[in-house]
């Protein structure tokens, strides 16, 4: 529980950081993703979720990380 709990707040980090260090290019960011046909957007999450569980699939297989 404390590696879930520890691993959200590492993604809350992340997620809040370009807000903190360019809110103005992420408003224009936004506005360019809102203007995305839906496919486009489920692809590319899609992507971003096969990616994600490759590297904790990796993570946690492999000897690399300890």
């Amino acid at each position: 529980m404390k590696m879930l709990i520890t691993l959200i707040g590492l993604v809350l980090i992340l997620e809040g950081l370009p807000y903190v260090a360019s809110p103005e290019a992420m408003q224009r960011w936004l506005k360019q993703l809102a203007e995305m046909r839906p496919d486009t957007l489920r692809i590319i999450g899609a992507f971003a979720m096969v990616a994600g569980f490759f590297l904790c699939f990796l993570a946690q297989k492999s000897g690399l990380l300890g």
